[in-house]
């Protein structure tokens, strides 16, 4: 039996994110979209070179997306809402997707965006009304398979199972159970799939990462349903990632499909007991190639799993990676400022198609001995000094170092602190960065590249900062913020101040659209060194008589924002982090910053796929937020950011984080997330975002109290704050002004309403 290998996809923003920049020059009108298009072929035809080389049998296609694969399969469906067709002879093209993700100015909103399971990559969510029509629309995959199949690649295509695709998308206007969308969309599913039939296709991953979850009854029992219209002759490759899949086994060995793919890097399986429950026939899968991180594999392990098994003599076993690739670098070859030891602990996406080649290659021939050059940096790296801090293990097992509840509660805090700030009702504050200019991206670059002194570095960041307090002003802001402008990312900016992690030039991952995030690596114990925003925020406080706040990246969510460890627990990584930010909030106070935010963006994302492990992580969670903010002053006003969160299910423990002030994303949801503060009676303050930052769309004063006065529904005005529903770090400044300038006269014009009644 010959051992073949996959991968489940491949980054596609290229090796220097050129997609990025095509995409922002065709949004400014700098570029055609026949040149957008050209640019997108280049880097696919460069992608799958690069796989070929590195010993990839399977090429696979339909990973690539102009936004994101979500929404690309929306447009495949012709699931378009209204408001982003032109008009009802539209054409569906590419404009129309980005409207979709996007909006349009001045009042074509984007659709919902929110974070594809539990990563950090976000997906455009589905739209779902009761009278659409569905029809084959989009046919960007049969065009890329056909470019693969003409250049003589083994292609395999990708596609979005459709249940997986109706269980990401939420129901518009009147309600209807979102099943019953299924009789629409088979039809336009299986036209694909005899297209693809017709072109020779070996065979299809059809991406069912929803089969990871706890479905509910009806769910499952509508997986046999459909796969039984799909099976019409080309084989499906059943593919889940993230998690195990044997909680569901019941009902999936009995599924019409041809092969499963299994996620053994995050999941839990019994590999020999897994086996002989699927069918014989099946096609085997399996994910041993961690997609979501960037630490070089120990194949050695995956050889001695495996091997056994092969004597098992199924039809078709395959090694693959564990998702897709998508979540991590392309290159590692492209670094050159990597410490040496450092670099031979690491793969990104070409490493790790190579890994599958050397590891497929040590099964085909049964020889351990091709591995075991490249698995020994794994095996030494555990005593490494640049892993191993004895200080930090210390601090962490003494048990009185714990400090987890503030000194009073909420309703006697809230008491000094309304005697000390004296904020006017609906108190109005930004949540961190302003824009993010070139001007001011040259200047951390030049400083960085040695280009300019640092004198010349700080005296451009005063200006900014001088900048940034000046227009708050102006608008007459209630809390200020200094801007951010000396950092390139919330999570890597602190990453490099901290002990413990190390940092890439060219190791971009997409977060959505053109949006790349460069997430540090944690190759060691966390400390920090001295302190990270001091000099900063006292030089912003120094500028005005009105409160700056602190801003401070919290554990969570620089935790899960890098790439981990994965030698000791995510539990320990951030209680590490956690003492950290701790020192670094105690010395803000010190030097009478009064309002700290710790933002935790991340918490929800976090949590694990199953929700019968949700209570461990929760708990382990709130504590690292508690440590970090916990030791200060009564009159010291603490707040926390949140994005992309459903809070129905964890509210209870949103409550334990005992912030005095939370600011979250509500904007493209309505205000209907804070139901669940109502339901749970929140107690604390809450900045419900009141305009979208991910649109260009500048909000209209009545939008703004319209939606104020519907957050009023769910929590008082004596609590609520108004503040946009993110930074502002990726708008322009023309558009902040007018958005910010907006977002004030509304909270004084319902503070006058107020007073008159």
């Amino acid at each position: 039996m010959i051992i073949l290998n996959h991968i489940l996809g491949f980054p596609r923003i290229g090796l220097h994110r050129e997609l990025k920049k095509a995409q922002e020059k065709y949004w400014s009108g700098n570029l055609t979209s026949n040149e957008l298009i050209l640019e997108g072929s280049k880097i696919r035809q460069k992608n799958w070179e690069t796989q070929k080389k590195s010993g990839i049998d399977y090429i696979p296609v339909g990973d690539f997306a102009w936004y994101d694969h979500v929404l690309t399969t929306t447009m495949m469906l012709g699931n378009i809402p209204n408001r982003h067709l032109i008009n009802s002879n539209s054409d569906i093209d590419i404009d129309c997707l980005f409207r979709i993700a996007r909006g349009c100015a001045p009042d074509i909103s984007a659709s919902e965006m929110t974070k594809w399971f539990n990563t950090n990559y976000h997906y455009i969510v589905p739209e779902f009304y009761k009278n659409t029509v569905f029809k084959f629309s989009w046919k960007q995959i049969l065009d890329e398979v056909d470019e693969a199949l003409a250049l003589g690649y083994k292609v395999k295509p990708i596609i979005l199972g459709p249940i997986t695709y109706l269980w990401l998308g939420k129901v518009k206007g009147e309600y209807f159970d979102r099943l019953n969308i299924l009789q629409d969309i088979i039809p336009v599913y299986q036209y694909l799939l005899k297209q693809l039939l017709n072109r020779g296709i070996d065979f299809v991953q059809i991406d069912e990462p929803a089969l990871v979850l706890e479905l509910p009854k009806k769910w499952q029992d509508a997986y046999y349903s459909v796969y039984e219209h799909l099976n019409i002759g080309v084989k499906l490759l059943l593919t889940t990632y993230f998690d195990s899949i044997q909680h569901n086994m019941h009902f999936i060995r009995h599924l019409p499909v041809q092969g499963i793919h299994i996620d053994l890097t995050c999941g839990k399986y019994d590999l020999i007991n897994f086996i002989s429950k699927i069918p014989q026939e099946w096609m085997l899968s399996l994910g041993v190639i961690n997609g979501r991180n960037i630490w070089r594999a120990d194949l050695i392990k995956w050889f001695k799993l495996i091997y056994p098994i092969l004597k098992n003599s199924r039809k078709d076993i395959l090694i693959g990676s564990s998702c897709s690739l998508l979540h991590t670098p392309i290159d590692l070859k492209i670094e050159s400022n990597l410490d040496v030891e450092v670099q031979n602990w690491l793969a990104f996406a070409v490493q790790k198609c190579q890994e599958l080649k050397l590891l497929s290659d040590a099964l085909n021939t049964n020889n351990i001995d091709l591995i075991q050059t490249w698995s020994l940096p794994i095996h030494n790296r555990i005593f490494s000094n640049k892993v191993n801090n004895i200080a930090v293990k210390k601090r962490l097992s003494n048990p009185l170092n714990y400090q987890y509840q503030r000194a009073d509660v909420y309703h006697i805090r809230s008491l000094e602190q309304s005697k000390k700030f004296n904020f006017p009702i609906l108190p109005t504050t930004t949540i961190g960065s302003f824009p993010q200019t070139v001007d001011i991206r040259k200047v951390r670059s030049d400083f960085k590249l040695g280009l300019i002194s640092e004198q010349e570095y700080h005296e451009n960041i005063k200006n900014h900062i001088k900048k940034v307090i000046k227009i708050q002003e102006e608008l007459d802001i209630d809390v200020l913020v200094h801007g951010e402008s000396e950092r390139n990312d919330m999570v890597e900016y602190f990453g490099e101040h901290l002990d413990g992690f190390v940092f890439t030039d060219n190791g971009w991952v997409q977060s959505y659209g053109s949006r790349c995030v460069k997430p540090p690596i944690i190759i060691g114990d966390v400390s920090r060194i001295k302190p990270i925003t001091i000099k900063w925020s006292k030089y912003a406080q120094s500028l005005t008589k009105k409160p700056v706040k602190g801003m401070l990246t919290g554990p969570v969510t620089i935790l899960l924002w890098s790439f981990p460890r994965e030698d000791i627990s995510l539990k320990e990584i951030a209680t590490q982090i956690a003492f950290a930010l701790r020192d670094e909030v105690l010395d803000l106070e010190k030097e009478k910053i009064e309002i700290i935010q710790i933002d935790e963006p991340a918490l929800r994302e976090g949590l694990p796929l199953h929700k019968s492990a949700w209570s461990e992580y929760l708990s382990w969670a709130v504590k690292t937020f508690q440590l970090s903010s916990s030791s200060v002053k009564n009159t010291t006003q603490i707040h926390t950011h949140m994005c992309y969160s459903e809070f129905n299910d964890i509210i209870d423990s949103i409550s334990l984080l005992d912030a005095d002030v939370i600011t979250i994303e509500t904007a493209r949801s309505d205000m209907k997330l804070l139901k669940s503060f109502q339901k749970f009676k929140y107690l604390n303050e809450v900045g419900p975002g009141i305009y979208d930052i991910h649109s260009s769309n500048i909000p209209s004063i009545d939008l703004i109290c319209k939606l104020l006065n519907a957050a009023r529904a769910y929590i008082p005005f004596k609590r609520l704050w108004v503040n946009p529903d993110c930074g502002l770090k990726t708008r322009n400044w023309d558009e902040v002004i007018l958005s910010l300038k907006n977002m004030v006269k509304s909270a004084k014009k319902i503070r006058d309403q107020i007073q008159k009644n």
